[in-house]
């Protein structure tokens, strides 16, 4: 379920879910995942899951704060008046001190509620059994724990390239998809740019020097706009739907009654990752399910770095990977998607294959065009970053070319 709240300053109490028990027969126990989200940082994210904690602590929950960060903000500080907070773990590394939210503590506490800031935070190196916050988030999860936590939308894996080109800062710190989207619960939490803009003038979100450095980038009226149109249809088209068929309670539909399913060709060439990132939006506009295919040829590593990097993305995304071994890449793509019943294909823009011109079969991308279109499959083209043999005509600000007839209403020049 995704909802949405207005961030200003008078709002009531809001439309909340407190955790219910809706275990049943035959089912796994499993706490329920509740995050808020934001476009950017200072929208209310944190205040939102404070001001939940407050009202379901009265209800009679058991709720602890795992982890907040308050970032010495008085009100946020205020919004913790009353809740129980779990110690947090004092870590040494590199002759720094560091303070971390301490898993096993709220693990052995086993509350029925836990509030846990910055889902995509790193853990500080041996500080504890997971590299990420969000593996400790599907710990307490397997626990039987509810968890509400936050994120913004530049932590998002899918959209993490998106976020680059709108800010110019590339984000470190990503949170699968499959993460999000098991969810049982997503809520937005908004605020207009021109807000957002006054919290940071009057310093409520950095520091004096860092709320103007911040003003003049990443929080400019144009970036922040774009940002939040993101949020939304992240939302929108996301949320409809798993397009993994693998991940959360609520989808209910099996993978043969899927109307779209959408199959991505990846190789080593530089900027497959974005080809990846932009074909699983694709996916989940249609609501299609999502599958991977890297074709092998000759004596390629499966275990190529570059590859494995590539596996562990499709992986984040929610996606279904294999390993097709033959010498004729457009070819093997075609029938793997014929054995799938996949409807569109993406792939990046390819490279020119000596060996299928000399038997004048011409580029693997023509190829691969005219073999999906005798059997009734669209594919398109998407630019790799850099790229300069398909860079869109002029006027064109996305670069997806679309071979070969309509993708329903997912055209992925709309990624």
């Amino acid at each position: 379920m995704t909802t949405q709240r207005a961030n200003d300053d008078s709002r009531a109490e809001p439309s909340i879910s407190c955790p219910v028990d809706d275990s049943h027969a035959g089912v796994e126990a499993a706490g329920r995942f509740r995050i808020y989200l934001g476009a950017a940082a200072g929208v209310g994210k944190t205040y939102a899951m404070l001001d939940e904690a407050q009202i379901c602590r009265r209800r009679g929950d058991d709720v602890v704060v795992a982890l907040v960060e308050t970032h010495g903000r008085p009100g946020t500080e205020a919004h913790l008046a009353g809740l129980e907070v779990v110690p947090r773990k004092i870590v040494e590394y590199r002759g720094a001190r560091f303070e971390e939210m301490d898993l096993e503590a709220v693990l052995a506490r086993r509350p029925q509620v836990a509030l846990i800031d910055e889902l995509a935070h790193t853990n500080v190196p041996g500080s504890g059994r997971n590299e990420k916050r969000w593996q400790d988030v599907r710990d307490l999860l397997a626990a039987d724990i509810d968890v509400i936590t936050n994120i913004n939308v530049q932590h998002i894996e899918s959209l993490a390239d998106v976020v680059e080109r709108i800010t110019g800062v590339a984000v470190r710190e990503r949170v699968p998809d499959a993460v999000i989207r098991s969810a049982d619960e997503i809520e937005l939490v908004d605020s207009s740019p021109e807000r957002l803009r006054r919290r940071l003038m009057h310093e409520n979100i950095f520091s004096p020097d860092r709320a103007r450095e911040a003003l003049r980038g990443f929080f400019t009226t144009e970036t922040l706009t774009v940002l939040r149109e993101l949020t939304l249809r992240f939302l929108a088209d996301g949320m409809r739907g798993d397009p993994s068929g693998q991940h959360g309670r609520t989808r209910t539909r099996t993978r043969w009654e899927t109307a779209e399913r959408v199959l991505v060709g990846v190789s080593t060439a530089p900027g497959s990752d974005a080809v990846l990132r932009r074909a699983a939006r694709f996916a989940a506009r249609l609501e299609a399910d999502l599958n991977v295919a890297h074709v092998l040829v000759g004596d390629a590593d499966p275990l190529d770095v570059k590859i494995d990097a590539l596996r562990r993305l499709a992986d984040g995304l929610g996606a279904d990977w294999t390993d097709l071994f033959d010498d004729d890449p457009a070819a093997a793509l075609v029938d793997f998607a014929g054995q799938r019943q996949i409807t569109q294909i993406v792939v990046g823009p390819g490279r020119r294959s000596r060996r299928l011109e000399m038997l004048g079969s011409g580029s693997t991308i023509r190829r691969l065009n005219r073999l999906a279109g005798d059997a009734g499959i669209d594919v398109h083209v998407i630019a790799r970053a850099g790229s300069s043999a398909t860079s869109p005509p002029e006027g064109k600000p996305d670069s997806a070319r679309h071979l070969r007839g309509p993708a329903a209403d997912g055209d992925p020049r709309a990624m």
